[in-house]
């Protein structure tokens, strides 16, 4: 069992801000819904998202029970969430872990949510508009190199070009920032997919990832789970194009554009935590819970 969403985004000032209406939605857009392929070609990723969850010499060894089983070929590269190479689906996989009660850096990092910079040194040539949640973007910063580091090894290693992001919750946030962070350092073909998401960076962070990763961003959101409409936008936060909504009839809703606003869309199903579900949010993911192996 994991934080709590208000010891995950800092309630109280988060949950009356989560009151005030979705400021700003964009124009109404169309959805549309997955096949039970597409469905089912995310089932690997999810269960590397859960993984991230398991303990460090759990997966060095890859024995993290079902977890690990449903990417048995996986060959692990590194510990501390984790990074190794699937020779299955021929990319390189990157996870990382979402927030553990247990862990009390994980819920200070939650629950700073200004937005601040990024590292110029870490993301050198972003523009100083694009703003970030203060605490992803630190904890982020704790890993950056030795992740850098180790997907260069593995790319080499492997012979590939392929870098697959994943995570749930702060995982998730932390593999947004990596898939900003990566190429800046490191000529690869990149895909981000998501659980959980929540709200990492303002406008022009979103409009950067939807510019430079076209197609390339997923983040999959489970029913009545509220951590993906917080930080709430009256703070600045804006999600990313790219988001897969799961509807109370398990329809996996493609809803394209930002913060789409429609009904079977997050922004649209979730208005405020008052009518969110934190069960919702490890889960299921076509039948997968988040840390339930670990």
């Amino acid at each position: 069992m994991k934080t709590p969403i208000f010891a995950l985004l800092g309630l109280p000032t988060i949950f009356r801000i989560a009151l005030v209406v979705q400021a700003t939605l964009h124009p109404r857009q169309g959805i549309t819904v997955l096949s039970s392929a597409e469905i089912t070609a995310f089932k690997p990723y999810t269960f590397f998202a859960s993984a991230g969850y398991c303990e460090p010499n759990a997966t060095l060894a890859w024995n993290c029970g079902s977890d690990c089983e449903a990417n048995s070929d996986f060959e692990p590269v590194a510990s501390g969430g984790y990074v190794g190479y699937s020779p299955s689906l021929s990319t390189v996989i990157v996870a990382h872990q979402g927030t553990d009660p247990s862990q009390i850096v994980s819920l200070l990092t939650d629950g700073d949510f200004a937005l601040s910079p990024l590292d110029p040194d870490l993301f050198p040539g972003i523009s100083s508009n694009i703003l970030v949640h203060s605490g992803f973007r630190d904890s982020q910063a704790r890993s950056a190199e030795d992740i850098l580091s180790t997907v260069t090894t593995a790319l080499s290693e492997y012979g590939t070009n392929n870098v697959t992001l994943v995570g749930h919750s702060l995982g998730a946030a932390l593999s947004l920032l990596d898939a900003v962070y990566l190429p800046l350092h490191l000529d690869a073909s990149y895909r981000m997919i998501g659980y959980g998401l929540p709200r990492v960076g303002n406008q022009e962070f979103a409009d950067y990832l939807d510019a430079s990763f076209p197609g390339k961003i997923s983040h999959i959101n489970n029913k009545q789970d509220p951590v993906p409409i917080l930080p709430g936008m009256a703070l600045g936060f804006h999600q990313p194009s790219g988001e897969i909504h799961i509807d109370s009839d398990n329809d996996w809703n493609s809803c394209p554009g930002q913060d789409n606003p429609e009904k079977g869309c997050t922004v649209g199903d979730v208005s405020s935590i008052l009518v969110g579900d934190l069960n919702d949010h490890d889960g299921p993911y076509d039948g997968v819970e988040m840390d339930s192996s670990c």
